[in-house]
């Protein structure tokens, strides 16, 4: 995710641990405790810290995207498809070959209502990337009290720019041939619906959940996300055990 870290997932963690599964957060670059400085880093970098955790795992994983995590995990299937059994793009950017964020963010016709587009900027330096500090909260997590969001938001980091603008290089052959699925939230102020949809319908996927939540959910209905991940766990046993 833009601007949050491993942190911000503690909820869905502790609910999917209770149903007995193994999970696995990471802090990106120039996330949550990882203080590489932003000027540095890359999209390849991120691709390459995910890549480092997957080695360290026997099975083959369902990688879960929120927000710009969704081209994150795009290029990590591109990769390592055999790693991957799903992707699940949760109000991610799930964007086709040579899309970057930018582009998105300009092109697609839904992010015109985006509160965070609307007040994102660039440093002066133009490594780093923040949205209007007055707008956070109704921009990503309106469904949140104000109290509980401001005392999560100190943990939140200036996005790393470089990223943001380049474009993904995807295959169908290697990112395609790995089962996608999209968990909508329908109030989304950052990721618009509309943008959310326009998305989905440039690159179908095997199947489609929805949310009545803020661009956010990992933090105002983690239990709701954990369920949704837990029922894809499940589609993905059920068709492992047909294709036996």
């Amino acid at each position: 995710s833009a601007w949050l870290g491993a942190w911000a997932w503690d909820g869905v963690v502790q609910s999917l641990k209770k149903q007995g599964h193994n999970v696995v957060v990471l802090d990106l670059p120039g996330h949550g405790q990882d203080k590489t400085p932003v000027a540095e880093i890359t999209l390849q970098h991120y691709v390459e810290k995910v890549l480092s955790e997957l080695n360290r795992l026997d099975d083959e994983v369902i990688l879960v995207g929120h927000s710009f995590g969704g081209v994150t995990i795009s290029q990590v299937a591109e990769s390592a498809p055999g790693r991957i059994r799903a992707l699940v793009y949760l109000a991610a950017f799930m964007l086709s070959d040579g899309g970057s964020f930018i582009d998105a963010v300009s092109n697609i016709k839904g992010f015109k209502k985006s509160v965070a587009v609307e007040n994102f900027s660039l440093s002066e330096d133009r490594n780093s990337a923040v949205v209007e500090a007055s707008v956070m909260h109704d921009a990503f997590a309106h469904d949140v009290p104000l109290e509980s969001f401001k005392s999560a938001s100190q943990y939140m980091v200036p996005e790393p720019a470089d990223p943001l603008f380049e474009k993904p290089s995807l295959s169908e052959s290697r990112f395609g041939s790995v089962p996608r699925y999209y968990i909508e939230a329908t109030e989304d102020r950052a990721v618009p619906l509309e943008a959310q949809r326009q998305m989905i319908a440039e690159l179908p996927v095997r199947q489609q959940f929805t949310l009545e939540s803020s661009h956010c959910p990992n933090f105002s209905q983690p239990s709701a996300v954990a369920a949704y991940l837990h029922k894809i766990a499940e589609i993905c046993l059920e068709t492992d055990s047909s294709l036996a």
